[in-house]
C-alpha cells in the first residue's frame, strides 16, 4: 500500500475544500455577521445555534460541545474516519490526485495488501446471497424466518440479509466466474477447503452480512435453517481471516456508529435480529459481538466510537436476557467496567424477553422503553449478590454485606462509594456506619482466590497481595494506557524509541509517578545510551532514587506490550505520535476555553494572539495523528 500523503498535497486538499462548502452538505448555514456562519451542530443536540464555521479562517468551532477543527477534522469527525481517510475523501470531492511518499516508511499494509481483493469478494458475495433470498426456492425457510420475527422485505435489504445456496458450490462458481482464485476465497472465509477441494463454507443457511466501521463486508453470519445441516450449531460464523477478527467486530457498526458518536450512547445486545429490532425500533445506537462474548477490544472500539474519556462520558447500555445466563453476562460485563469512562447500564426485560421478541410481542415502543428503564449496572450486579440471601435473617444479611462490601470496594468511581454504602444499608435494613466499616475493612483486604464457578459479582480473583495504592498509575486506566504502554516500550525496547524519546517531555504525562519515570530515563542517559538486558531497568530504577514512583519500574519492565509480535520503529514512533497528540489535545481544550472567556471586541489582539495559536495547535495536531496513522 501506498506511503503517507505527501505533505503539500495534504495542503492543498485543505485549500480547495472550502470548508463552507464542506460543512454545509451537513448542516444547514447562515449569514452570522462578520465573516461568519451559523447552523445546529451536527454533534450534539441543541435548539439554539452554536455552531460556527468562519470561511477566511478554514474553521469551526461549537460553544455547546467545544468540538472544532477545520475542514479535515470535520470530515474526521462526521463520518468517524481516519485521518488519512479523511484526506482521501477530501480529495475525491475537490479533485485532487494524491501523491504518497516512500521515503518515510510504508503505511500498514491492512492485513499484507490481501483486503482489497478480501473485501472485494465479500462485496459480491453479500449481493449473491441476498439475490438468493429473495429470488430462489428453496429460500423460503428463510424469508419464512424473518416474516416470523416481524421482518419484512424492506428490512431484510437495509441489513443485506441473504441466503446461501444448499449445492455446496455456489457462491465458490459465482466468484470464480468474476475472477477470483480458490485460494482467494479459502483465505476470504467464504470457502472452506478438504481433500477433494474448496466447497462454500456457507450451505442452507440465512446470512447476515458483517461490516466494518467504513461499511466494507468482512464476514457473515449464518443461521441454521434445515434439520438436515450437517453442522449443527445454530450459528456459523466467519473464521478469523487477514480481514476478519472476531475479537474487534460488532455487528451493526457501520449503521450505529454515527448515532453513537452523535449521542454518546451504544446498546450492546445479544444477536444479529436484535440489533435489526432495535434499529427498526428507533433505538440506531445497537451493535452486537459476532460469536464471541464482548470483551476488551470491542470495549476499544466503542471508546473510540463514543469519543469516550473524563470530560465527555457517555454511556454504554448491555441487554441481557433475564435468566442465569443474562445474569452471568452481565458480571462479566462489571468485570470489564473499568474499561470505560462512560457509566454501564443494564437494561432487562421482566419477561425474559429479548428485543427482538418484545418487539414482535409488543410493538416499537416497548423496545425504546426497555431501553429507557436502565438501570446501572453496578445496581444491577448488587441485586443479584443481595437476591442470593435470606434478608429475613441475621447471619442472611452479614454474609450479604461482606460479599456486597467486595462489589462497592471494586466500583470504579470513587465519588460513588458513599452513595453506595448509604444504598446498601437500606437494602439490608443496617446502620450506614456498620456498612461503611465493613467496606473500609474489605478495601484493606486482600479478596481470597476462588474456583472460577463460585466467582462471585463478577469480583475477579486475584492474587493474595496488599490493595494498590490509591497514587499508584494503573495501567488498565483508560486515562493512563498511553503513557503506560510508552513507557513500557522505553523500557523494553529502548532502541527503537532512542530517536524520538528527546521530544517527549513531563507535561505529554497527566500522572505524576509517570511524569518521574520519564524523567528518570532522561537522567539515566535516555534510551540512546541503554545497556542490553537489565542493566537499562537498574540504570532507570538507580536514577529515581528515592522517589516512591520507583514501584512501577518492576511492572513496566516485564508486562508485556498487548501485541503478538514484536514491536518495530514505526509502531514505536505511532505510540510516541499517539501521546503527544493527546497533549496538544489538552492544549487546544484549554485554549478554547480561554477563547470563550474572551470578548473579541474588547481585547480584540489578545483573542487574535490566541486564534492563531489555536490553529497553529490545531495544525500540529494533525501532523501527529497522520504521523501516528502513517507509521501503526
Amino acid at each position: 500500500m501506498a506511503g503517507r500523503i505527501k505533505e503539500e498535497d495534504i495542503a492543498l486538499v485543505r485549500e480547495r475544500a472550502r470548508i463552507d462548502d464542506i460543512v454545509g452538505s451537513y448542516v444547514t448555514l447562515k449569514n452570522a455577521g462578520g465573516g461568519s456562519l451559523k447552523g445546529l451542530c451536527p454533534f450534539h443536540d441543541e435548539k439554539s445555534p452554536s455552531f460556527n464555521v468562519t470561511p477566511a479562517r478554514g474553521f469551526f468551532y461549537c460553544f455547546g460541545c467545544q468540538e472544532g477543527g477545520d475542514v479535515i477534522d470535520f470530515i474526521q469527525k462526521i463520518d468517524q474516519i481516519t485521518f488519512h481517510e479523511a484526506v482521501e475523501t477530501l480529495a475525491a470531492k475537490v479533485g485532487v490526485q494524491l501523491r504518497y511518499d516512500e521515503s518515510g516508511g510504508p503505511m500498514p499494509k491492512r492485513e499484507a495488501n490481501q483486503r482489497p481483493r478480501l473485501v472485494l469478494a465479500h462485496k459480491m458475495a453479500a449481493e449473491f446471497y441476498v439475490e438468493q433470498l429473495f429470488g430462489a426456492a428453496e429460500a423460503q425457510p428463510g424469508r419464512q424466518f424473518l416474516k416470523e420475527r416481524g421482518f419484512d422485505r424492506d428490512a431484510a435489504v437495509l441489513f443485506g440479509v441473504g441466503f446461501a445456496p444448499r449445492s455446496g458450490d455456489a457462491v465458490l462458481k459465482h466468484l470464480r466466474g468474476r475472477g477470483f482464485s480458490n485460494e482467494e476465497l479459502v483465505a476470504s472465509g467464504l470457502c472452506a477447503q478438504n481433500q477433494r477441494g474448496p466447497y462454500d463454507r456457507f450451505r442452507g443457511r440465512l446470512l447476515w452480512p458483517i461490516r466494518d466501521a467504513g461499511g466494507d463486508v468482512i464476514g457473515f453470519g449464518a443461521r441454521r435453517l434445515f434439520d438436515d445441516d450437517k453442522i449443527e450449531a445454530k450459528y456459523l460464523n466467519t473464521p478469523e481471516t487477514a480481514i476478519y477478527k472476531k475479537s474487534k467486530v460488532l455487528y451493526g457498526v457501520d449503521l450505529a456508529r454515527r448515532e453513537i458518536a452523535k449521542g454518546r450512547q451504544a446498546v450492546v445486545v445479544e444477536g444479529y435480529t436484535d440489533v435489526m429490532a432495535c434499529h427498526l425500533a428507533g433505538v440506531q445506537t445497537a451493535v452486537a459481538t459476532c460469536g464471541t462474548s464482548f470483551g476488551e477490544d470491542h470495549a476499544r472500539v466503542l471508546r473510540q466510537l463514543l469519543l469516550d474519556n473524563d470530560q465527555f462520558r457517555g454511556e454504554v447500555i448491555f441487554t441481557f436476557d433475564g435468566d442465569g445466563a443474562g445474569q452471568r453476562a452481565a458480571l462479566k460485563a462489571f468485570g470489564g467496567d473499568q474499561a470505560f469512562a462512560a457509566q454501564t447500564y443494564v437494561a432487562v426485560e421482566p419477561d425474559g424477553m429479548d428485543p427482538c421478541d418484545l418487539r414482535l410481542q409488543k410493538g416499537d415502543a416497548a423496545v425504546r422503553e426497555l431501553i429507557g428503564r436502565r438501570v446501572p449496572l453496578y445496581r444491577f450486579v448488587l441485586g443479584n449478590v443481595l437476591s442470593k440471601y435470606d434478608l429475613d435473617r441475621a447471619d442472611g444479611r452479614v454474609d450479604a454485606l461482606r460479599e456486597a462490601a467486595q462489589l462497592v470496594v471494586s466500583v470504579r468511581d470513587r465519588s460513588k462509594v458513599d452513595g453506595f454504602v448509604r444504598e446498601l444499608a437500606g437494602h439490608l435494613g443496617l446502620e450506614v456506619e456498620q456498612v461503611r466499616s465493613e467496606v473500609h475493612r474489605a478495601a484493606s483486604r486482600p479478596p481470597q482466590r476462588e474456583p472460577e464457578h463460585q466467582q462471585r459479582a463478577g469480583v475477579q480473583a486475584q492474587t493474595e497481595a496488599p490493595p494498590r495504592r490509591p497514587d499508584v498509575p494503573s495501567p488498565r486506566d483508560p486515562r493512563f494506557m498511553i503513557e503506560w504502554d510508552v513507557l513500557k516500550m522505553v523500557m523494553q525496547y529502548p532502541h527503537l524509541v532512542h530517536g524520538k524519546f528527546g521530544e517527549l517531555d513531563d507535561e505529554d504525562f497527566t500522572h505524576p509517578w509517570l511524569a518521574s519515570v520519564r524523567a528518570a530515563m532522561a537522567k539515566a542517559g535516555g534510551p540512546e545510551n541503554a545497556q542490553p538486558g537489565e542493566a537499562w531497568v537498574v540504570a532507570v530504577r538507580e536514577a529515581m532514587g528515592e522517589d516512591p514512583a520507583v514501584a512501577v519500574i518492576s511492572a513496566l519492565a516485564v508486562e508485556p506490550l498487548r501485541l503478538d509480535r514484536d514491536p518495530d520503529e514505526r509502531f514505536a514512533e505511532a505510540h510516541l505520535a499517539r501521546l503527544q497528540e493527546l497533549t496538544c489535545m489538552r492544549r487546544i481544550t484549554e485554549l478554547k476555553s480561554k477563547l470563550q472567556r474572551t470578548n473579541p471586541i474588547e481585547r480584540v489582539d489578545e483573542y487574535n494572539r490566541m486564534f492563531g495559536e489555536l490553529i497553529a495547535l490545531e495544525s500540529h495536531r494533525a501532523h501527529l495523528r497522520e504521523r501516528a496513522i502513517s507509521t501503526s
